[in-house]
């Protein structure tokens, strides 16, 4: 097995002393910016990381805790992020945000650079369903917690602690919803199905679709990975059809909205004409003249009992136990699915 790189290796490559390269690992005073990028490019190539034990064993935390999201633009970020920063804030430990943009690279790049800076754990909102970043943190034993998705490799499952919805449940609730007001051709939109949630939401409505003897149909099933104007380019599209559905489960409220623009825009009416659903519950939802049925998942608490189990796991508590959450998805309704003009028919 090859040898991990140590800070003595960085020092020398940098040619300069063990603690000048550790006060620039630690962004702190004392080495110049131009010493600081030098060593951490260094870390960088060598794939340093400091070691989590010894710097238990000595005493040394940062008391920052990181968070990596996709886009903090996104309402249902945004939530996240203000329920983990609250509760960390409780704790006595402060929060560093880096967006990724759904890039994996970009991805592997923040955690990389946290580790370098010392921050002491990490929450990855980011996890793709077989995402290779996850692998170092598990075999260095840093802490991290998976909040909303997680990786699905059945070799790395019962290893990581995570927070995350009854995904396969929100995906069939909401097609059973669709299916007990009477609709047969329910169009899917779906966020990025290389993540745990766009794909056990997929295959929870899928289930249903069978288990309800509903329409099948491959092309109702529409990959929008999440983006807003995605879902209304999608549902543009599916309504520009004679025979278009009658009804769409959005996998997330942020698409239930484009779903909604693109609805009104052809001057069709909602619930009338085409009943919506979302998930998430973000705060818009509830409006008056939006008035989104949706799937709720907690979104603060989610971030609050991530930020809770990454800290126990920094101070110890319970660190050789792993802690996995999976919270119940609850059907939010509002006059979007028409369920206050219609009751349910089945």
């Amino acid at each position: 097995m090859k040898r991990k790189a140590t800070i003595k290796d960085i020092a020398r490559m940098a040619k300069i002393s063990t603690t000048a390269v550790s006060m620039a690992l630690n962004n702190r005073p004392g080495v110049s910016a131009k010493t600081r990028e030098r060593v951490l490019k260094i870390a960088e190539k060598l794939k340093y990381h400091p070691s989590y034990v010894a710097k238990t064993l000595i005493g040394k935390r940062s008391n920052t805790i990181a968070l990596v999201i996709e886009n903090i633009a996104d309402p249902f970020y945004a939530e996240l992020a203000l329920g983990i920063e609250e509760r960390a804030a409780e704790l006595g430990y402060n929060v560093l945000i880096y967006n990724t943009g759904g890039n994996q690279e970009k991805e592997k790049g923040c955690i990389d650079n946290l580790r370098a800076r010392g921050v002491d754990g990490v929450i990855i909102s980011t996890a793709t369903i077989d995402d290779p970043n996850i692998i170092p943190l598990i075999e260095d034993r840093f802490p991290f917690v998976l909040v909303n998705r997680l990786s699905l490799d059945p070799t790395l499952i019962n290893k990581m602690d995570y927070v995350v919805l009854e995904n396969f449940s929100c995906g069939y609730k909401g097609m059973e919803h669709f299916y007990r007001l009477g609709h047969v051709r329910i169009a899917i939109i779906a966020g990025a199905l290389n993540v745990s949630t766009a794909f056990l939401r997929t295959k929870g409505s899928m289930k249903a679709i069978k288990d309800f003897g509903l329409h099948e149909d491959p092309k109702l099933v529409v990959e929008c990975s999440y983006v807003r104007q995605h879902a209304y380019k999608a549902t543009k599209k599916l309504i520009a059809n004679k025979n278009h559905p009658t009804a769409f489960f959005a996998q997330d409220d942020n698409m239930a909205i484009g779903v909604r623009e693109a609805i009104l825009s052809e001057k069709l009416r909602i619930p009338e004409d085409i009943s919506l659903i979302g998930v998430d519950n973000i705060q818009m939802t509830s409006l008056m003249g939006v008035d989104l049925t949706t799937i709720t998942q907690n979104i603060h608490q989610m971030g609050t009992t991530g930020t809770e189990t990454l800290i126990n796991k920094i101070e110890g508590e319970g660190s050789h136990m792993v802690n996995q959450v999976i919270m119940e998805p609850k059907l939010v309704l509002r006059k979007s699915c028409g369920f206050h003009q219609k009751g349910y028919m089945r």
